[in-house]
């Protein structure tokens, strides 16, 4: 079995890997943070941007949004190890859509046993406007999701 652990390098991606170290038997972990260059943001989402585009990127680099990804995926792992998960990998991969499409096709390649990600704990017209990748993978994945939300503040 593997666990697909969608990390963003936010504080709810960092405590939904703690919860599941926490409370999974340590299986197998993929860490997966998904990234997609800028200017295919703007071909899907036009409406968020307001300005000069920026310099187009040369084919022979990498883009600056993937060397990101692969540090982000490589800090989800040592926390990962940290709440228990021993064998454990990084993996970025790169979204030609919306980030939640990815999550769902990795897991599917790696035929994972649970999806483990953060909820943001955006409601009303926060989440419809920015949307929400973990109710788009609950409603899109054919298996099971777990989905940590945010540490309660009193």
């Amino acid at each position: 079995m593997t666990i697909l652990i969608a990390y963003d390098g936010s504080d709810d991606a960092q405590t939904a890997i703690e919860y599941a170290g926490e409370h999974l038997k340590a299986e197998d972990a993929v860490v997966l943070t998904v990234w997609e260059p800028l200017l295919a943001q703007l071909s899907w989402a036009p409406m968020a941007t307001a300005g000069a585009l920026p310099p187009e990127q040369d084919d022979s680099e990498k883009y600056a949004e993937e060397t990101e990804a692969e540090r982000t995926a490589a800090q989800g792992v040592e926390v990962a190890r940290k709440a228990g998960f021993a064998n454990v990998t990084a993996r970025s991969e790169r979204s030609n859509g919306p980030n939640w499409a990815a999550i769902v096709d990795v897991a599917e390649a790696i035929d994972a046993s649970l999806i483990v990600m953060g909820s943001r704990g955006l409601s009303g017209a926060k989440s419809v406007l920015l949307g929400s990748v973990s109710n788009r993978v609950l409603h899109h994945a054919h298996r099971a999701v777990l989905i940590v939300p945010p540490v309660r503040e009193d």
